[in-house]
């Protein structure tokens, strides 16, 4: 249909969708979110900044180019992958997260060390694979029974500590999940993660699951309401900090860097830059070979977020000359270094160079494959490649776009 060009983003959401003959109810479930939070957008009273929120609703009222949505005109189409991202393992993660048994488990409870560094190792996995989704996924199931049993049977000591594993447990199960799991269930992992630590009263449990919080409300474009919880987390654990263990500071500086990248991405280069500082300066505190076990949190994720802060402040130029003095090999994080790929692609692009954002990419594929597939600003970048790459580079674009799902094979 033809839509005016002067109409907002809002008011084309609502052409299309009273076009199709669906209420706001409708087309809101259909994103994960409620009706008033829809009213918002298509009135104009609250500006829509997330892409993946973008892409959802495109999806929703099946349009094949977001640009008829964002009244973006680039000469070029802008690719909507139709239909939810999907991942084999998710029916049995599925199972095991919402059909957990209200009556007494048959199974005795497995010892709290035990199931911490199943978690742990688990943990060491999602990092260091380069198919984390899959080989994480298989083994979610049987911890999270593992976990909730431990929580519900034990008693005193072993039981806060039970807890502590459990969130992180579903800490891991939410970042494994990421843009292939339900709305319902994100939520629902989220809040069980969060509810776990405060059940075991240990203010770095809390603050961890509270960056994982974030991270959920960050991507369902609920920017303020991430910052609230990760300040909060960062005020509640900072006064324990003084003769903590080295993770508790760690996981105090992964919410400073949290803070910077949702600042950045809401275009606050003040408050971005702050929070970064203060992620700086933990990780001076720190000895310089430290990783956080789950955040990956240490001297080279502070350098990572540097780099994405610049991106997500439209920097191109400033975080295309931080990434050249980074080392991605001192990250142990596979998908960490897939993701400042991804970031330096998105760079290139800001800039007009496709040729350099296809090798990038190219090499992100290569250090994580999963990764880039179920990652949407990796996606984003391989359905613009694979439209507007130069000629001779077309064919390379093409595979890439297959390898990651946004184009069917010819």
């Amino acid at each position: 249909m033809d839509i005016p060009t002067e109409l907002s983003t809002g008011e084309r959401i609502r052409v299309l969708r009273e076009s199709r003959g669906m209420s706001r109810p409708v087309l809101a479930g259909l994103c994960g979110r409620g009706p008033d939070w829809l009213k918002k957008i298509e009135t104009g009273e609250r500006e829509l900044r997330s892409h993946t929120l973008l892409l959802a609703l495109a999806a929703a009222l099946q349009v094949s180019d977001l640009s008829v949505i964002t009244g973006a005109d680039t000469g070029t189409a802008t690719p909507v992958p139709l239909g939810r991202l999907s991942h084999p393992g998710m029916p049995d993660i599925w199972a095991a997260v919402m059909t957990r048994s209200l009556t007494a488990p048959a199974a005795g409870p497995t010892d709290p060390s035990v199931l911490q560094g199943r978690a742990d190792q688990t943990w060491r996995l999602w990092h260091t694979s380069a198919k984390n989704r899959t080989e994480v996924g298989a083994l979610l199931p049987e911890l999270i029974r593992d976990g909730e049993i431990a929580a519900r049977t034990l008693d005193g000591t072993q039981r806060r500590s039970a807890l502590v594993a459990l969130s992180d447990i579903y800490r891991l199960t939410g970042q494994a999940t990421a843009y292939v799991a339900p709305a319902e269930l994100a939520w629902v992992v989220a809040d069980r993660a969060l509810s776990a630590a405060q059940d075991a009263d240990q203010p770095a449990a809390i603050a961890a699951s509270a960056w994982n919080m974030g991270n959920i409300l960050r991507e369902t474009s609920y920017p303020e309401e991430a910052l609230r919880v990760v300040d909060e987390a960062a005020d509640l654990i900072r006064p324990h900090l003084d003769g903590a263990p080295d993770d508790w500071r760690g996981i105090y500086g992964a919410l400073q860097l949290h803070a910077a990248v949702t600042a950045a991405r809401e275009g606050r280069e003040g408050d971005a830059w702050r929070y970064w500082g203060k992620g700086d300066q933990v990780a001076k505190s720190l000895p310089a070979a430290y990783v956080h076990a789950s955040t990956v949190f240490g001297r080279a994720n502070v350098d990572f977020h540097a780099v994405s802060v610049d991106i997500d402040l439209r920097k191109a130029g400033k975080a295309l000359g931080a990434a050249d003095d980074i080392d991605p090999d001192v990250m142990p994080s596979v998908e960490r270094r897939a993701r400042l790929w991804v970031e330096v692609a998105r760079g290139h692009l800001q800039r007009g160079d496709r040729t350099a954002a296809l090798h990038v990419m190219q090499m992100a594929h290569r250090i994580g494959a999963e990764t880039v597939a179920y990652t949407p600003s990796a996606r984003t970048v391989a359905a613009d490649l694979w439209r507007t790459a130069p000629r001779a580079l077309r064919a390379e674009a093409g595979r890439l776009a297959e390898a990651v799902g946004v184009a069917a094979a010819g």
